[in-house]
């Protein structure tokens, strides 16, 4: 995959870039906004070409039983499964699949996810009592079916998805798993990286064969809350032949600036690093001051959904009744369309609060509209303050006046 560094700042490692592929260029550091079933729920095609986005993620798990059933699709401008789900000709990536194990595996303990809080302490009690790993994958049952997916079939998936960018099958661990688990887990996503490898380049020859683009693959570095399998995670993940880096993992959020100062330095430079999972505000500044060019994250669309709004000044909450009656729009001087629209807060407000179901959704809809707009403008102004070698004092001013 042709990416390309474009500058880099004097006092973060932070860069600006250029990621090309088959469906366009996208412009780094970039936010990857998560459409889990391959859609928006809500937004047209129309709609997400409104809201500026230049990368979207999908979900190999929820799309697997869809897309290996899906024929293949004709050559045109939507030109894959996942384009043609989407409506749009745009830049893709799906997941491996490998998150929703961990979600499968500890959704009786706890709700144990991506993210713990700063006072979580390691329990090596917990069992994944939901799933069985073995070398070759993973076991577990869902909507009342046994099935398995391990490095081959999610290779097999994604290829029938058909995203610009994909990632190779890990064993993630949860920040409850002690040094000695996480240690088994990254000798298991070493060997699933190699098979994803082979396997990618078999299916590449035949994408070729067919005049298929070919897909870029990712590694994952894992290692969980400890430098010693970090680094060893990035030492032997970055020597490996791989279009790129993913960098995946749970641990607490005053954990990744650490994290990413551990594995970034074994990374090669010359190649895109993906931060999978991760989004909020302040995060986005750690991500991108510690050399990550992608990331993703659901906070903009699932609070959306919720009437959680972004602007420069924090959060709204579009539900309260402070709103009733509000004819001011969302935020002044926004270039979103519901803002551009004159779509006034009280509007919304009674739109999201409505019980019925097609004006709640356009309730939605007008809030998905402003905060994946909002998130793709400020990281329009982190690049182009890069650009002007302005980051940090770009970085301060935003801080100060926004509340989280």
């Amino acid at each position: 995959m042709p990416f390309k560094i474009i500058k880099k700042d004097k006092k973060t490692k932070a860069r600006l870039g250029i990621l090309t592929t088959p469906h366009g260029t996208v412009q780094t550091p970039s936010y990857v906004f998560v459409g889990t079933y391959g859609q928006f729920r809500h937004l047209t095609p129309s709609d997400i070409k409104r809201t500026e986005s230049q990368l979207i993620i999908a979900n190999t798990f929820h799309l697997w039983e869809q897309a290996l059933k899906n024929k293949k699709p004709k050559k045109g401008k939507l030109d894959t499964f996942l384009t043609q789900k989407l409506g749009v000709a745009m830049p893709t990536m799906t997941d491996s699949g490998g998150f929703q194990v961990l979600s499968l595996a500890f959704g009786d303990k706890n709700r144990v996810g991506k993210f713990m809080t700063d006072s979580a302490k390691v329990d090596a009690t917990y069992k994944r009592s939901r799933i069985r790993i073995t070398r070759k994958g993973v076991h577990f049952k869902f909507n009342d079916q046994k099935l398995f997916l391990g490095p081959e079939l999610s290779m097999k998936i994604q290829r029938a998805i058909g995203a610009d960018i994909i990632f190779a099958f890990d064993h993630i661990t949860s920040p409850l798993d002690d040094f000695k688990y996480n240690e088994k887990a990254l000798a298991l996503t070493d060997k699933w990286a190699l098979i994803c490898l082979k396997e990618h380049e078999r299916i590449s020859r035949l994408r070729e064969r067919s005049g298929e683009p070919r897909q870029e693959l990712f590694g994952i570095v894992q290692g969980g809350i400890y430098p010693k399998l970090r680094k060893k995670s990035a030492k032997y993940i970055g020597s490996l032949p791989f279009d790129g880096f993913g960098i995946g993992g749970s641990y607490t959020k005053k954990q990744i600036s650490k994290m990413l100062k551990w594995v970034i330095p074994y990374l090669p430079e010359e190649k895109p690093r993906h931060l999978l999972g991760v989004g909020k505000v302040a995060d986005v500044f750690e991500a991108i001051e510690n050399g990550i060019d992608t990331f993703d994250c659901v906070i903009p669309t699932r609070e959306a959904r919720h009437g959680r709004l972004y602007t420069r000044h924090g959060h709204m909450d579009i539900r309260k009744g402070k709103y009733i009656g509000d004819k001011k729009t969302i935020e002044k001087d926004c270039g979103c369309f519901t803002c551009s629209s004159k779509i006034h807060r009280s509007e919304i407000r009674a739109l999201v609060k409505n019980a019925d179901r097609e004006l709640n959704a356009q309730g939605q809809r007008w809030c998905l509209l402003h905060n994946m707009w909002f998130f793709n403008n400020f990281l329009n102004e982190i690049r182009a303050s890069l650009a002007r070698g302005s980051y940090q004092r770009y970085k301060k001013n935003f801080l100060k006046k926004f509340t989280s």
